[in-house]
């Protein structure tokens, strides 16, 4: 692998991420143009239904695109979606040599895109940084992959493994640079769920406020399997792009559902299963909707339902210098737990952060 082919690659992965949160259900994807050892051309996708990355960075190098060489983070799609086939446009362009970071999962490309740039006689290498491009877009690889959408869990505790007081004071555990990143989490995801404990007890917005303004809320997802949601809570009142889904079961009171409907929230019926709602159906359903990621916010019974289920993909873990204390007071994950230690969720490829005095814990479910 070159120098210069992973220079210009990381270039390419750095234009993509510039539209993190932006581009569901479509891939984040960035492209540039080197001719000559100069960069005439740069893009990247922005949202779905725009032109693609390669797209961008052909129209800005326009004449210069000739005997180029195209660095790109993804297989370039070979079919007709919202938007062209982006092969075709390479090739009419003039390009010669396109270097790749990955291929494309979608079944609809998968290796068609490189077959058909081969085939009209340029030449393709592939798997330059290919596990950076795929961590950019691990939530993209799961969804267009099964169809199910990637499960993020956050959760913040005390160094004792406290989410609040035995009292149930639990604002706020961390400090507000921690609080400032899950809001660029919120951002990042489509959708954000909690339990209906939460909104009963907070009634919290649920909503990406970030430093600069700017913030795209998620999809609000509450689990309540009675319909106990207040008509008033924020989650239901407040003004935002982005609609609240409440997830009943078909034990809900039907006055309840029938006045949440009323007041603007939309209602998810979904089978129950031990004491809530069928987690696994509730996944699908989001995926049938498009919804690529979801941050779960929880408390410790929809944490540790998520957690034996086995449907947490992602964790990121808060840890506050802080010692609470008290045998009542709840940890991260309830639930029943696993009776043996082999049988523990594994967490791996692990990362440490510091925000303020907080310490964060990035990981990804074995």
């Amino acid at each position: 692998m070159k120098d210069a082919d992973k220079y210009y690659m990381q270039m390419a992965l750095d234009l993509a991420a510039k539209a993190m949160g932006r581009t569901s259900p479509n891939p984040m994807v960035g492209a540039v143009v080197v001719r000559g050892g100069e960069v005439v051309g740069r893009g990247y996708h922005a949202r779905a239904g725009t032109p693609h990355a390669e797209v961008h960075a052909l129209r800005e190098a326009g004449n210069s695109a000739r005997g180029a060489t195209l660095y790109v983070t993804l297989e370039p799609c070979c079919h007709h979606g919202r938007t062209g086939p982006c092969t075709e446009a390479v090739i009419e362009a003039g390009i010669s040599r396109v270097v790749l970071a990955m291929s494309d999962p979608n079944p609809l490309v998968a290796g068609k895109g490189v077959q058909r740039l081969r085939e009209a006689g340029l030449q393709v290498e592939t798997g330059v940084l290919e596990e950076a491009s795929r961590k950019l877009n691990e939530v993209f690889i799961k969804y267009i992959t099964t169809r199910l959408p990637f499960v993020v869990l956050k959760t913040a505790m005390s160094l004792d493994g406290k989410i609040a007081t035995a009292g149930g004071e639990s604002q706020w555990i961390t400090g507000p640079y921690s609080r400032e990143y899950v809001h660029h989490l919120r951002d990042r995801y489509d959708a954000i769920l909690v339990g209906v404990g939460t909104v009963l007890a907070d009634n919290p917005s649920l909503t990406a406020r970030l430093p600069s303004g700017g913030g795209r809320d998620p999809v609000r997802v509450i689990l309540d399997s009675r319909a106990r949601t207040p008509q008033n809570a924020k989650v239901v009142t407040q003004a935002s792009r982005a609609p609240t889904i409440i997830v009943t079961t078909p034990g809900a009171p039907p006055e309840r559902v029938r006045a949440l409907q009323e007041a603007g929230a939309e209602i998810i019926e979904v089978p129950r299963e031990d004491a809530g709602v069928n987690l696994a159906l509730l996944l699908r359903e989001l995926g049938r909707r498009e919804i690529t990621g979801v941050l779960v916010e929880g408390g410790a019974r929809i944490n540790g339902s998520f957690v034996k289920a086995n449907l947490v993909d992602k964790v990121y873990w808060f840890m506050a210098p802080k010692i609470i204390g008290g045998a009542e007071a709840p940890g991260p994950v309830g639930g029943s737990g696993f009776s043996r230690l082999n049988d523990a969720l594994q967490v791996q490829d692990i990362t440490i952060y510091r925000f303020g005095e907080d310490i964060c814990l990035e990981g990804y479910a074995k």
